[in-house]
C-alpha cells in the first residue's frame, strides 16, 4: 500500500499482485490536528487488500533534510507499525504532488477543481510506483 500523507487528506495506492505496477485507490479524508488519521478506513483496505506492507512518501526539503511534514510521515508509519505490525518503507517524494498536477494538467487536461479531488491518489501511486521501480516488491515474510 501507497501512502501520500497530508494533514487533511492520505491519498492511497495499491500495486499489483506481482508487484509490478501501482495504481490509485482512494483519498482518505484526515484531520491531523483533531488526530483523527483514517486508520479505521486503512484497516478496511488493509483486509481488503490484503496488503503486506506501506511505503509511505517522504516529503524531504530540496537539500535533503526533514522537515515538520516528513517528520508528520514518520509519525504516521509509526502509528501504522503500532496498530498493524506491518513493514513500513518510506519513498522520497520530493516534486511528486508536482509531477501528479503537471501529469493531469498536459495529459488529461483536468480542471483545477478536478484535480485537487484526485491528486493525492495520483501521488501515491507515484511514490509507490517510484519505489517498486527502485527498489523491487513488497514481499510476505
Amino acid at each position: 500500500m501507497g501512502l501520500d500523507v497530508g494533514s487533511r487528506t492520505v491519498g492511497v495506492s495499491m500495486s499489483d499482485l506481482l508487484g509490478w505496477t501501482a495504481q490509485g485507490v482512494e483519498i482518505i479524508r484526515i484531520n491531523e490536528d483533531r488526530s483523527e488519521f483514517g486508520i479505521d478506513r486503512v484497516k478496511e483496505l488493509v483486509a481488503e487488500y490484503e496488503v503486506t506492507g506501506f511505503v509511505i512518501g517522504l516529503p524531504k526539503n530540496m537539500n535533503n533534510s526533514l522537515g515538520p511534514r516528513a517528520e508528520a510521515a514518520q509519525k504516521y508509519g509509526d502509528l501504522l507499525v503500532e496498530t498493524f505490525g506491518l513493514p513500513i518503507d518510506f519513498q522520497d517524494e520530493r516534486l511528486t504532488t508536482v509531477e501528479a498536477e503537471r501529469m493531469l494538467v498536459e495529459q488529461a487536461d483536468t480542471s483545477r477543481k478536478k484535480r485537487k479531488k484526485v491528486i493525492d491518489k495520483l501521488a501515491a501511486s507515484l511514490i509507490l510506483q517510484n519505489y517498486l521501480d527502485g527498489k523491487g516488491k513488497l514481499t510476505k515474510e
